[in-house]
Formats: structure tokens, sequence, C-alpha cells
């Protein structure tokens, strides 16, 4: 071979791995700030040296701006961004808080210069500092604008030095209102709509390949329609993978993996043995029972070749970014066929039909930690309930000390969602809660566990091997690999 082409070739495949590659890390990447917790350890990380940067370079160009307001300015930024919908994350409150903090230093500080004289640059008096504190303690809590900084610019303002006090009050009141504004614009543009942004299920997830498998395979076409619908450019792709060798008895059979319709691959009559012939007319019944009840475009494939690697194939051609496949199981785990599409690229839901229920109203989701899981279980949910149903985002604990914090988890993970959703936490072990509460609701939205390791699977079996004696029907949900 020519030097010149291997070296060309050798080039292309080494900036197409770099590319694969580069799109899996920032996939990763997406991924890991899908948890709320991971964002604001990075906006602290980033976003507030940078604020407080620019509030110095101010301060040096401006000689109304003292240095000494940046401890207690740089302390209240970090609870403003590190807690946006905490106790203390209210614009206002920050602003007032600090500016009222160093007007009780200044009241101190003049207090003791009327009654004991000025004080040296490097002393303060202990009946200031008391007094100082006291007067901050008094007045954020009756104006309910009590925050930790108020007292740190409470004290700086009697060790101002050379600075003039009013001016220090002033840099307090203009510094923290930079601060205010753009923490009311980061939060409204982005923190508030990070959904938008970040969840990548709120945009995507809705072009819905069903492969009709099982006796509940019809029942499974109607859950994806319905996930389908929730947006515009929904749509449902009905698949049947017919074995090669039952595809023609003639010379003229389909390759494996090719598409076949009711006109063949070329668009020329073709060959066809009964069992594709019925698989089509099967589909499309079942296609137009979706059009006509749920609203939603519906195309039928029936494609030959090896399971899986022919619907993760099928997949990518029909442009689906969602794959709803009936539950199976063998010998109490996964069958190979669903363990090998939750082992593809695109996202995934098996799903357990129990019941005869057509519209699921009601749906329990149960969630173990934060993160992109969880925020398409979510999404998944509320796509099913709507406007008139109810989500309820449970977790489970062993203790009852680590409640606050899944309390404070579940918050985080539905705030962006839409739609009537409540949080429950349960002190029970899961399959428990499920057995007590499952009968209550429509369907059962958990995790496929996929992300954890081997050993994690091993000392805490997942799941979904745990909800055979669940009331209602029940959705694996499964992250795609990027």
């Amino acid at each position: 071979m020519n030097p010149l082409r291997s070296l060309l070739a050798w080039i292309s495949a080494a900036l197409s791995r770099f590319r694969r590659v580069e799109r899996r890390e920032a996939s990763e990447f997406r991924r890991w700030l899908q948890n709320t917790n991971n964002l604001l350890h990075l906006i602290v990380a980033v976003l507030v040296p940078l604020l407080i940067a620019f509030v110095t370079y101010l301060s040096n160009a401006l000689s109304t701006f003292s240095f000494l307001l940046f401890p207690p300015l740089a302390a209240g930024t970090f609870t403003l961004f590190s807690d946006p919908e905490g106790r203390y994350s209210k614009p206002g409150k920050f602003v007032a808080g600090l500016t009222l903090g160093a007007l009780c230093g200044l009241a101190a500080f003049e207090f003791a210069e009327l009654f004991s004289g000025p004080a040296g640059d490097a002393f303060v008096r202990p009946e200031s500092a008391g007094l100082a504190v006291f007067l901050t303690a008094l007045v954020t809590w009756a104006a309910d604008v009590e925050a930790p900084s108020a007292f740190s610019t409470a004290l700086l303002t009697l060790v101002a030095g050379q600075v003039d006090p009013v001016a220090y009050v002033v840099s307090i009141f203009l510094s923290s209102s930079i601060v205010a504004v753009v923490f009311v614009v980061w939060r409204s543009r982005f923190y508030e709509q990070r959904a938008r942004y970040l969840y990548e299920t709120v945009r995507g997830d809705d072009h819905v390949l069903v492969p009709m498998r099982g006796e509940t395979a019809a029942q499974t076409a109607l859950f994806g329609a319905h996930l389908a619908a929730a947006h515009e450019a929904g749509k449902v792709v009905l698949l049947d993978v017919v074995p090669p060798e039952r595809v023609s008895s003639g010379p003229e059979a389909s390759p494996e993996g090719e598409e076949l319709d009711a006109a063949g691959p070329s668009g020329e009559e073709t060959p066809r043995s009964r069992e594709t012939d019925e698989a089509i007319e099967r589909l499309e019944s079942c296609a137009s029972e979706i059009r006509t009840h749920v609203g939603v475009p519906c195309e039928v494939v029936v494609a030959s070749g090896e399971p899986v690697p022919t619907t993760l194939e099928t997949a990518e051609n029909a442009n689906c970014d969602l794959v709803v496949t009936p539950y199976e199981e063998d010998r109490g785990t996964l069958s190979n066929y669903v363990g090998g599409v939750f082992g593809g690229r695109l996202d995934a839901v098996a799903f357990k039909s129990a019941t005869e229920t057509r519209r699921w109203r009601r749906i329990l989701v149960l969630v173990a930690r934060p993160g992109d899981t969880a925020h398409a279980m979510i999404d998944f949910a509320t796509r099913l309930a709507g406007r008139s149903g109810i989500v309820s985002v449970t977790t489970c604990i062993a203790k009852e000390v680590e409640r606050r914090a899944a309390e404070s988890r579940l918050a985080n993970l539905v705030e962006t969602a839409e739609g009537p959703i409540e949080t429950r936490v349960s002190r029970s072990d899961v399959s428990s809660f499920v057995r007590a509460n499952a009968s209550g609701y429509d369907l059962l939205v958990i995790g496929s566990s996929h992300e954890r390791s081997a050993a994690s699977r091993f000392v805490s079996p997942p799941t979904f091997r745990r909800i055979h004696e669940a009331d209602c029907d029940v959705a694996v949900f499964n992250r795609g690999n990027p």
C-alpha cells in the first residue's frame, strides 16, 4: 500500500477515536453535572472566585470600596450560590443583612467614641464588640434578615482603621448589591432552567422504538406511545425481528439485518414467508390503534437478524433515542435480550405489565441516589401522569438520622420537574415499601442499577429483582452508555 495513503488512513482512524473519546467524555461530564450537588460545587469553585475578583477590581479602581468588606462578602456569596433555595438564599435579605450588620457596627463604634474617646487603630474595646454583636442580632432578628455574614460586617467596622466607617458601610451595600444582581440573573436564567440545558431526556427520548416481543407487546407499545406523545416531535416505531431463515424460502431472501416492508427492501415485490406477512399485519394493527387512541405517529418495521444487534441497529436507522421493550427474565435475572438492549448506547425501559391499565396517572418513582438516571425517571413519570396525575418520588432510608439529607436530595431532584409531585422518605427497606404501597399506584418506576459496580450489585441486589410482588405495572429504566 502507498505509504502516504497508509499514513492518511492512520491519521483518520486516530481522529475518529479521538472524537469518540471526546463525545464520551463530554457526555460523562454532562451526566456528572446533572447531580445538583456537583453543579453547585462547580459554580462555587468557578463563579464565586470570578465574582469576588471583579469586586476586588472595583475596590482598586474606586476609593469607595474597602478591602475589609471581602471576608464577609465572600462568605455571604458562598452561602448564596451553594444553596440557592435555602434559608439564606434571598437576595434582599443578603444585602439587607450585610448592610444592617455594618450599620450596627458603625453605631457601636460611634457609641464608644462618644463615651470613651478615640481608641488606637489596633485596639478594639470589648464593649464595642459586644454591643456590635448585640445590636446586629437584635436588628436582623426584628427585620427578619438574619445572616451569619452580618456579624462579620459588624465587627470589621470596628477595625476599619484609616477607612471611614461610613464609606465602609456604603461599600458593603454597593458590593453586596452587585453580588445579589448576579445571583438573581444566574438563578433565574440558568439554575432554575437547568433542566433545559443539562437533562437530556427533557429534550429527547421522544422517538421510541418498541420491540414487539412476548404476550405484553401491545401493552408495552401503548406505554411507549404515551411517553412519545408528551413531546410534539414524538413518534413510535414498532419492530418485529424475524429469524433470517424464515424471511423467505426462495433464493431472493433478504440478507441478515435487512429491514422489510410490504414492498420489500428495493421497492419491488419479493418472496416473503407467511410469518413475515403475519408480523407486518400484526404491527399495522397495533400501529393503527396507537395512532387512533394516543394520537402519535407510528411506523412499523420487520427486520431479519439476531435480536439484540438488529434492535440496536434499527433504532439507529430509525433515528430513535429510546427503546421500550417488554420485561423478560431468565432464571431470576434479566434475559439476554433485555440485558443486551440495556448494554447499548440508547436509553432503554423494560416494561413489566401486570394490569390492563391504559393510562398511568398515579406513579411511584423509587430513587436511591441523585443523578441523571433519577432525573430521567422523574421526567418519564411526569410525562405519563400529565397535569391531572400525581407523581410520588420516594427514597428509602435505614436510619432516622438520614432523613434530613434524603429530604434535601429529593427536593433538589424534583424542583425542576413540572406537574403535581410529592416527595416521600420512608424508613424501611425497598421490598417492604413496595409490597405495602404499590397497590395504590398505576406504575412503579425504578432504575436498573446498571451504573453500579459488580461488587455493589452482589452485596445489595438490584431493586428490579425484588419487585415480583408489586401489584402494579413496573418500568425499569436504564441510562444508555455514551
